[in-house]
């Protein structure tokens, strides 16, 4: 089965898809935005400013000028948003959408690929979702969220979603206001034909990346009866499925393997690769990496093998 590891084409970017700067409500300009990223160690940069399109050129950086824009929905404060990734015009009045799908499917009109922002943060529920097919994905992890206010994992609403049928992709962010305060906390890899913008947008559009708020995935391959995995060292391998279902292998000893065993440890024995029984239950699955630290690693959800 294809997944963004498999064959040798294309190469590895890492991506900030979502970022604030003095255009909306960020505290740094443009170029300072630019300049932190880089230093990070990243390849693509969107900046995402509310109801603004931010196009600034960086040396280093394969820059996408997007936005991030607002629907009406059933959340407390009666407004969902998302990201319009690779959007250069922005529509009149600048208004709110009268839903998340109308937003999703104008994103799209216009050449942009749309993204759900932090479901568990703005109270979304998954028949909202799942209302919109013209999402791309969703962000199931955001940096500022988690670090404001321990909201920035949306995975339970990502699973709901899966197990109803929408096998949707899921990119993590910072969504940074500010430079070195909520930034370097989540990123997105993805597996692009060249370093290019046109070239991000496509892969994003074609679910081939992963997100990561510390560990890489280095291979995930899907057999008829487990999925293997190898990653950077780390302390749980997970394979997550519907209810009831899914598996784990631990570094620590003291902690038990459930339908799953060690593959290939380091030399402080953290777990590098491991493999994971096929779920019991259910025709889909993802991976996810834990490292020492906690950080995590997810994988798009991939169908089973019949």
């Amino acid at each position: 089965m294809t997944t963004p590891f498999s064959g040798e084409d294309g190469i590895w970017l890492r991506c900030q898809l979502h970022a604030h700067t003095t255009n909306s409500d960020g505290a740094a300009a443009p170029a300072e935005i630019s300049a932190h990223y880089l230093d990070l160690g990243f390849d693509v940069l969107a900046f995402t400013d509310h109801w603004h399109v931010t196009d600034d050129e960086a040396e280093g950086l394969v820059v996408i000028p997007s936005s991030e824009l607002t629907a009406r929905a059933g959340t407390p404060s009666g407004e969902a948003e998302v990201l319009a990734l690779g959007v250069r015009e922005l529509p009149e009045p600048r208004e709110m959408f009268a839903d998340i799908e109308s937003l999703a499917a104008w994103i799209v009109d216009h050449g942009g690929v749309p993204f759900l922002c932090h479901p568990y943060w703005s109270g979304l529920q998954a028949d909202e979702v799942l209302g919109a097919p013209s999402l791309a994905g969703i962000e199931i992890w955001n940096g500022s969220g988690e670090v404001l206010q321990g909201s920035g994992l949306s995975t339970v609403h990502w699973d709901d979603v899966i197990q109803q049928g929408r096998r949707l992709s899921g990119i993590a962010t910072d969504d940074c206001h500010e430079p070195g305060g909520d930034s370097g906390f989540g990123w997105t890899w993805v597996r692009a034909a060249e370093r290019s913008e046109p070239a991000v947008l496509e892969a994003l559009r074609d679910g081939r990346f992963y997100a990561s708020a510390g560990p890489r995935l280095v291979a995930v391959d899907v057999e008829a009866d487990a999925v293997l995995v190898r990653s950077t060292p780390v302390r749980a391998v997970r394979l997550r499925s519907g209810p009831w279902d899914g598996c784990a292998v631990n570094a620590d000893p003291a902690a038990a393997d459930w339908r799953g065993v060690p593959l290939e440890h380091d030399a402080e024995g953290m777990l590098a690769a491991a493999r994971l029984d096929r779920p019991e239950l259910h025709r889909w699955a993802r991976v996810e990496v834990e490292d020492r630290q906690g950080r995590r690693a997810w994988g798009n959800p991939f169908e089973l093998p019949a």
